[in-house]
């Protein structure tokens, strides 16, 4: 824990961590876990989807080693499938889910003030903002776009600091379990985008969602431009489902990258009508710009690559926009009328 003391009252606390070859991660967060929440009655649940590293011989050797570990097998691979297979197989003995991510860096008293600010808010939720951190080279400058306005368009959950605020979406960290079923759990057809549907399944349902500016967590982005445009990719076709299982009218943040796709198609009509050039030439002039501000602003002229970065993420998601929609549209997914009215 902090220095600080932290008054809670008992509580029973289900953290999940879902994870897919974490083998460099997963027992240096279970083992910090297991000594920062020695005073919480908290079990860990290490929900593997078919790790092809060493992640499962090092997760099953820590639950039996750690009565506080379990580990689950989880078939569908999907984080949304792990954290409703946990709260499915143990979540009736628990109060709070706390989700957490193995690529991720935790605060020694990250799960106590959640646990504080759910009692002093009396939220369903908490979430909290995400800090991305790079380790070295392109990493480093994709880190650097994403904690900036324009890598994540201003979003909430990627501001730190703050006493905290009522919210619409953030990243996850805890709920409690009973809100959690009466919403039926994630939908676990989702791969991306999960966490803003259910999200707005616990509005839907009356539910609040609690930012803290407390406390944060430190993410390791994708070090390389293919992993990176795949990622963003995924975030774009989880954001249009989203958008069409539940008839949410887009925010401007995510239709400003959503028409960077159709910039790219009004450029080829560039050489008989030039005018066409100038929204995918204007953007990128604009990413560009703001990249070598953004490293000059770092004094590093390496991280001038926020730009290209952006230029990467939104691509990616645009993309994955665009095929989310066509995709769900044509296959007429969201538009059988007991899933509408779902």
């Amino acid at each position: 824990m902090s220095d600080h003391t932290i008054s809670l009252t008992p509580a029973r606390i289900l953290a999940v961590i879902p994870c897919l070859n974490e083998e460099k991660h997963i027992e240096a967060l279970v083992t910090n876990l297991l000594v920062h929440t020695a005073d919480l009655d908290l079990q860990i649940v290490i929900a593997d989807g078919d790790s092809q590293d060493r992640t499962p011989a090092i997760a099953q050797q820590l639950a039996a080693t750690h009565q506080r570990v379990t580990y689950l097998h989880n078939p569908k691979r999907l984080q949304s499938a792990a954290l409703n297979l946990a709260v499915q197989t143990m979540g009736d003995n628990y109060d709070y889910l706390i989700r957490l991510d193995a690529h991720a860096h935790y605060p020694a008293d990250f799960c106590h003030i959640l646990l504080a600010e759910e009692q002093a808010t009396g939220a369903a939720a908490v979430v909290v903002p995400m800090h991305t951190v790079g380790e070295h080279g392109f990493q480093k400058a994709v880190a650097l776009a994403q904690n900036s306005k324009l890598g994540n368009g201003g979003s909430s959950h990627r501001n730190t600091g703050g006493e905290g605020k009522w919210v619409d979406h953030g990243h996850h960290a805890l709920m409690r379990i009973r809100a959690f079923k009466q919403v039926g759990g994630y939908d676990d057809t989702f791969s991306h985008n999960e966490d803003a549907e259910l999200d707005h399944r616990l509005q839907l349902a009356g539910h609040r969602l609690w930012l803290t500016g407390k406390t944060a967590l430190d993410y390791f982005p994708r070090a390389a431009a293919r992993p990176l445009f795949l990622q963003y990719l995924r975030f774009g076709r989880g954001r249009a489902r989203t958008i069409l299982k539940h008839r949410i009218i887009p925010k401007i943040r995510q239709m400003v990258p959503a028409a960077v796709l159709p910039a790219a198609f009004l450029f080829l009509l560039s050489p008989w009508l030039p005018i066409c050039a100038l929204p995918l030439l204007g953007w990128a002039a604009i990413c560009l710009s703001y990249g070598v501000y953004l490293g000059h602003k770092a004094g590093d002229y390496r991280q001038m690559l926020a730009g290209p970065a952006a230029m990467i993420m939104h691509m990616g998601w645009s993309i994955g926009f665009w095929q989310g929609l066509l995709q769900s549209l044509t296959s007429g997914e969201f538009f059988h009328p007991k899933t509408a009215e779902a």
